[in-house]
């Protein structure tokens, strides 16, 4: 049975109950946003990777960012209203399975964004102070005169 099953069945049955069991499913449903929102975020992730535009790294990092938040906060309300709301271990599990997954695939992405910034940093400055362009092989190139020789031609 699902979550959203369980979570459905706690809303159904907490009308037929006293106000507390109400404010109980009420509360219960609250993780709802979360996971609609997470699945929000997921579903833009897979979107990009199918796309023939693909996200830059930094659009990428900003995306694992605002997933990373929601699991921090999916996983703070699922601990704190575990017992309350009857969570099942496996979902509970799952969910920080999950987040573990995207923690350290947002490492990497942030890492590659935070690498590419500095190159196109470095490579702004590098335009700025004179380039380096000009020469074969992206010297300074040939710099000085050159003498023609004196005497009979």
């Amino acid at each position: 049975m699902s979550f959203k099953t369980i979570a459905a069945a706690a809303v159904a049955g907490a009308v037929l109950f006293s106000g507390q069991a109400f404010a109980q499913a009420a509360e219960c449903g609250e993780i709802q946003q979360t996971l609609q929102a997470r699945k929000d975020l997921i579903g833009k992730a897979n979107a990009a990777s199918n796309s023939k535009k693909k996200m830059t790294p930094a659009e990428a990092c900003t995306l694992f960012g605002k997933l990373q938040a929601n699991g921090v906060a999916g996983l703070k309300w699922i601990t704190a209203n575990k017992e309350w709301c009857s969570i099942p271990d496996s979902f509970a599990e799952g969910f920080k399975a999950d987040h573990t997954k995207v923690s350290g695939i947002r490492t990497q992405v942030c890492g590659v964004a935070a690498k590419a910034a500095k190159m196109e940093a470095q490579a702004r400055a590098q335009a700025q102070n004179g380039g380096g362009g000009g020469g074969l092989l992206g010297g300074p190139g040939l710099t000085g005169s050159l003498k023609m020789p004196q005497g009979a031609l």
